[in-house]
């Protein structure tokens, strides 16, 4: 296998979280006297980190007054004090990453979600372990889309962009990877806000299953 890097994305990727990210929304939403919102709608919201998914809700339940920042932590202390009784790892995930880590092809993660709560989240599915490094939301001054966020990474396992894979679920993903200059795959079981049709990639996937094989075909 040609491959470098393999860098992952985690919510609506390897994982799906929605549950879990829904429970911790409305929490916060109670804490302002507001309903909750479903699930199918506070999945649409996900995808930006947890500032903007708190925005988003705030906004669906017209708390224009609240405190922004007071929501986030509200959010946070929920979350955090329970962020895997409702996620699961997608079908496929393990035995893909075991697959791939056996191949010698170094696997990483690079979320939007603050970094200590998505190492407790890879420990308690089984994950950490196929992964060498994870960058968080909160672990350099920027973020996805900004591609800046994949150097640390890139450069970490001296790996070519043009010679290293991000594997995402959405519009955000697909914006990072073009502008790193790295081939982007999608996982057609995640967030995106928009047709996949129209995420620009090079293969677009129904199964974390179907990526070693992705992987092997491609050209040396």
């Amino acid at each position: 296998m040609p491959l470098a890097l393999i860098i992952f994305d985690l919510d609506g990727t390897l994982i799906d979280s929605a549950g879990d990210l829904a429970a911790a929304v409305n929490n916060m939403l109670a804490g302002f006297g507001r309903e909750p919102l479903p699930v199918p709608e506070v999945r649409g919201m996900i995808g930006d980190g947890v500032a903007m998914l708190v925005k988003r809700a705030l906004a669906a339940r017209h708390c224009d007054h609240a405190d922004a920042a007071r929501a986030a932590q509200a959010f946070m202390r929920h979350y955090e004090s329970d962020a895997t009784s409702l996620t699961t790892a997608f079908p496929g995930a393990d035995e893909a990453l075991k697959e791939l880590q056996a191949a010698g092809i170094p696997l990483a993660v690079c979320t939007n979600k603050p970094a200590r709560v998505t190492a407790e989240i890879l420990a308690d599915l089984g994950l950490a372990q196929y992964f060498s490094r994870v960058i968080g939301g909160d672990s350099l001054p920027f973020r996805k889309p900004d591609p800046r966020v994949l150097l640390p990474l890139l450069e970490a396992f001296a790996a070519r962009p043009e010679r290293s894979l991000l594997v995402g679920d959405s519009e955000v993903d697909a914006a990072t990877s073009r502008a790193a200059g790295v081939p982007f795959v999608l996982m057609k079981h995640g967030y995106r806000r928009g047709p996949a049709e129209e995420i620009p990639c090079m293969a677009a996937l129904e199964s974390l299953g179907e990526l070693p094989a992705l992987v092997r075909a491609l050209p040396l």
